[in-house]
C-alpha cells in the first residue's frame, strides 16, 4: 500500500464560500474544458447526446433546500471536488502506488500509467470524489489543476485552478494552508470555515465558509405596500376628468 508523507512543504487547496455560490455550474464546465482539451488522457463523454450519457467530472455542484424552525427555506449550492485530505485513505488503500500525495504542495494525485482500475480508491474515499473513466479505465480526481498552477508559460494570473479563475461570484479561493497569512487561511479564521465530514478523521485541505444566517422579514412589514399604495384617493388632471367622464357614460363606473 502507498505511505503518506509525514509533512508536506505547502498545503494548497481550496476555500468554497457557500454564502456567495449560486449554483451556475461555471467551475464545472471550466473544469471539465480544461481538463478535456488540455490534458493528455481527456475525460470520458461518450454518447453525450444519445439515451445513455457517461460522462466523468472532476468537479460537481449539488444543490439542496435546507429548512430550520429560525428561518425561512433556502437554496444551498454545494461544489464538491477532492478534498487533498492530509490523512487520505485512497493513497493508503492504493495496491499499486497510483494514488499519491505530493511532499512538495500536498496534492493528491494519480499516476495513470500504475492505475489498474481496481475502483477501492473510489470506495475509500467518504466524499465520493473520484471516478472511473469509462474510456481509459483508470481512476480520475481533481488536481487542483497542477499543470496550471505551475505553468509559467501562462500569465500569473491564470496560474490557478480552473474553477477558481472561472468563478462568476467570487466563491472559490485558491491558496496555501501552510501559510497563516495566505488569503484561504485568513478566509478560514474569520468565517469560520470548516471540514466537510471531520467524523471521518481525513483531515481535509479544502475548507466551506458556512452560509451566513438570512434575516428574516417580519410578517407585519409588506415590503411592496409603498408600491402598491394609491398615489391619490381622488384622482386629479387628465385620470381624474377620464374618471368624471366615462362615469357620465351608461354603465360607466360610479
Amino acid at each position: 500500500m502507498t505511505q503518506l508523507p509525514a509533512k508536506t512543504e505547502r498545503k494548497l487547496g481550496l476555500v468554497i464560500d457557500l454564502d456567495t455560490c449560486v449554483g451556475c455550474h461555471a467551475c464545472v464546465v471550466s473544469c471539465k474544458g480544461w481538463n478535456t482539451e488540455n490534458y493528455g488522457a481527456p475525460l470520458a463523454d461518450t454518447d453525450a447526446y444519445g439515451g445513455n450519457p457517461v460522462g466523468t467530472f472532476l468537479n460537481r455542484v449539488h444543490s439542496y433546500e435546507v429548512t430550520t424552525p429560525e428561518a425561512p427555506p433556502r437554496l444551498v449550492h454545494f461544489p464538491k471536488s477532492c478534498l487533498h485530505c492530509e490523512d487520505a485513505p485512497c493513497v493508503t488503500v492504493c495496491p499499486t502506488g497510483a494514488s499519491y500525495k505530493r511532499v512538495e504542495d500536498g496534492i493528491v494525485l494519480v499516476n495513470e500509467s500504475a492505475c489498474i482500475g481496481c475502483g477501492l480508491c473510489a470506495w475509500a474515499c467518504p466524499y465520493g470524489a473520484r471516478e472511473l473513466d469509462a474510456v481509459e479505465k483508470v481512476m480520475k480526481k481533481c488536481t487542483l489543476c497542477v499543470d496550471r498552477i505551475y505553468n509559467e508559460n501562462l500569465p500569473e494570473e491564470d496560474r490557478t485552478p480552473a474553477c477558481v479563475r472561472t468563478c462568476p461570484a467570487g466563491a472559490r479561493h485558491f491558496g496555501d494552508f501552510a501559510d497563516p497569512d495566505s488569503n484561504v487561511s485568513r478566509l478560514t479564521a474569520e468565517r469560520g470555515g470548516v471540514d466537510l465530514m471531520p467524523e471521518q478523521g481525513t483531515k481535509p485541505t479544502n475548507k466551506y465558509l458556512p452560509p451566513r444566517p438570512r434575516d428574516a422579514l417580519r410578517e407585519e412589514v409588506d415590503v411592496l405596500a409603498p408600491f402598491l399604495a394609491p398615489v391619490a384617493e381622488t384622482p386629479t388632471g387628465f385620470l381624474g376628468w377620464l374618471d368624471r367622464t366615462l362615469s357620465k357614460l351608461p354603465g360607466g363606473p360610479n
